[in-house]
């Protein structure tokens, strides 16, 4: 748990970290039109004061509406960067008002430098100031080379305007260096700074995914384990009950004593449970094998256990045993469910540096139920067409550990599973089902 709320609260800090990048990135943009208003769009115009009340007309119109554009552009900012993520398309309508205002303003640059109403050096600094607002979202929006060309063109045209109207070279070739600096300041400062956020976006959406898969992965493996617990208990208090009310309606007190035992069994399905749910539980290979011998016993079924006391059981890692006991618990549960069995034998053996188990029981015969072998120790939870998960789940816990596990008939009515694990767990990992000290 502790755990859980460390990496929680880390990355609660890592995404408020990414959004503070992501305001300040934002702002940044949303300022840049602004500060360019303010300095090289409205410095010049100072000069509009000395050549008459039209001149002062256009340069005060020509700020007006550049204001204007600014606040549109930083509307559109927002949705420029959503539509760059992929995250939702960009509204075309919202470019029409500042296309028609960047021709406004293309107009009243022209009319400036046509009456006289600037110098050649304030008209060059106006043609600086003169698509940067329009261009800081617009960069957004299309390729790069779809935006290079358009400025290039929409360059053609400003120059080709103030030379109908008489400006002199200087004057444009000035215009045409402020023009070639605009659009490549809005570009290498906005889509690397958009390229970066995406990044860190798409990094912060997959550690999400990633923090979902690990809740997916808990949820599976805790329904696998509440399956593994309460499947043979119950089986076993079902199988009991029966036999219960059997020796009742024949008078004989040995029901009590078979009650008895069914409330006992009940009772420790409810402390399993309560380990599942604490994350402290783990299989153990010995108690699994008295358990199953005691339980196929009870159910009137002959069980053999072989090699419970050698190297290939207590001398296993404590890793192998955990998982040989799920196994062991899952085979005995499917023994009940499946066929009619009247002999079971479960072996341990050890060969070629890893702990053989094998489950084997004559209940494969015609009509037993047990299949090809799509389930486990006689049909198995995962038998054909029953939708269980305890073949699967089983193959999970013994892969973690580089083992195997095979199921199916083994000739002369007889159904076998055998379980391989090796003696030494691939990297030390602990068995499936286990929380770490931290997670604790």
């Amino acid at each position: 748990m502790i755990g859980r709320v460390r990496g929680w609260r880390r990355g609660w800090q890592e995404r408020t970290k990414l959004q503070r990048i992501d305001l300040y990135t934002r702002v940044t943009l949303c300022s840049l039109p602004w500060v360019f208003l303010l300095s090289w769009g409205l410095l010049p115009l100072g000069a509009t004061l000395d050549h008459g009340p039209v001149a002062m007309a256009l340069g005060a119109a020509f700020f007006a509406v550049n204001a204007v554009q600014c606040v549109l552009s930083n509307r559109n900012v927002a949705p420029a960067f959503a539509h760059y993520r992929g995250a939702e398309p960009f509204p075309p309508r919202r470019l029409r008002l500042p296309a028609a205002l960047l021709v406004v303003l293309t107009g009243l640059l022209v009319a400036l430098a046509a009456v006289g109403g600037i110098d050649d050096p304030g008209l060059s600094l106006l043609v600086l100031d003169l698509p940067l607002a329009f261009t800081v979202p617009y960069v957004l929006l299309v390729p790069v080379r779809t935006y290079l060309l358009h400025c290039a063109a929409f360059g053609v045209v400003v120059l080709g305007l103030l030379a109908a109207v008489g400006a002199p070279g200087g004057l444009l070739f000035g215009a045409a260096v402020s023009l070639l600096v605009v659009v490549l300041l809005v570009l290498v400062s906005t889509r690397p700074s958009a390229w970066s956020l995406t990044v860190m976006w798409q990094a912060e959406e997959a550690r999400d995914m990633q923090a979902r898969l690990a809740v997916a992965e808990e949820r599976l493996r805790f329904g696998r384990d509440m399956h593994d617990v309460l499947g043979r208990n119950l089986a076993v208090i079902a199988l009991k009950s029966e036999l219960a009310v059997e020796l009742a309606q024949r008078g004989n007190a040995a029901a009590v004593d078979q009650m008895v035992e069914v409330q006992r069994i009940a009772r420790a399905s409810q402390q399993e449970v309560r380990d599942v749910v604490r994350g402290y539980r783990e299989a153990d290979l010995p108690t699994e094998l008295l358990g199953a011998k005691g339980v196929l016993e009870a159910a009137g079924i002959t069980c053999t256990v072989e090699g419970a006391d050698g190297p290939a059981g207590i001398g296993a890692p404590p890793a192998v045993q955990a998982a040989l006991g799920w196994v062991v618990r899952e085979a005995a549960t499917n023994v009940l469910r499946h066929g009619d069995p009247r002999v079971c034998v479960i072996r341990l053996t050890t060969t070629a540096g890893a702990v053989v188990l094998e489950v084997e029981n004559d209940g494969a015969g015609p009509g037993a139920g047990q299949g090809d072998g799509s389930g486990v120790a006689g049909g198995g939870s995962g038998a054909a067409g029953s939708g269980g998960s305890g073949l699967a789940g089983l193959r999970e816990r013994l892969a973690a550990l580089g083992g195997s596990l095979e199921a199916g008939p083994a000739g002369d009515g007889l159904f076998r599973v055998t379980a391989t694990v090796p003696l030494t767990a691939p990297g030390g990992r602990p068995s499936p089902g286990t929380l770490s000290t931290e997670d604790r």
